[in-house]
């Protein structure tokens, strides 16, 4: 995929993570983009590494799904780093 394409993705991935990431997440389209971006290397690997399933590099309903799987569990990392102790 060429880098425009990248970008699309990662801004839709990382939209649909945001839309059904319940609580507040962090900033605005940049992050949303940056965050899909992540979420489909972090996803892709999981599928791959983890649970063994293949996802080629092409766009695809399984790439995508587990780009959102990604972007989220990105999304509740970020949370759980930047959530204030005692509150």
């Amino acid at each position: 995929m060429g880098i425009l394409s990248w970008i699309i993705f990662g801004l839709i991935a990382g939209a649909i993570a945001k839309a059904l990431h319940p609580g507040k997440d962090p900033g605005g389209w940049i992050v949303t983009i940056l965050i899909g971006i992540a979420g489909a290397f972090v996803g892709g690997w999981i599928g791959t590494q983890v649970l063994g399933i293949s996802i080629n590099g092409n766009w695809s309903f399984k790439g995508f799904l587990f780009a959102i799987l990604g972007a989220i569990l990105l999304l509740w990392l970020y949370g759980l780093a930047t959530r204030k102790k005692g509150a």
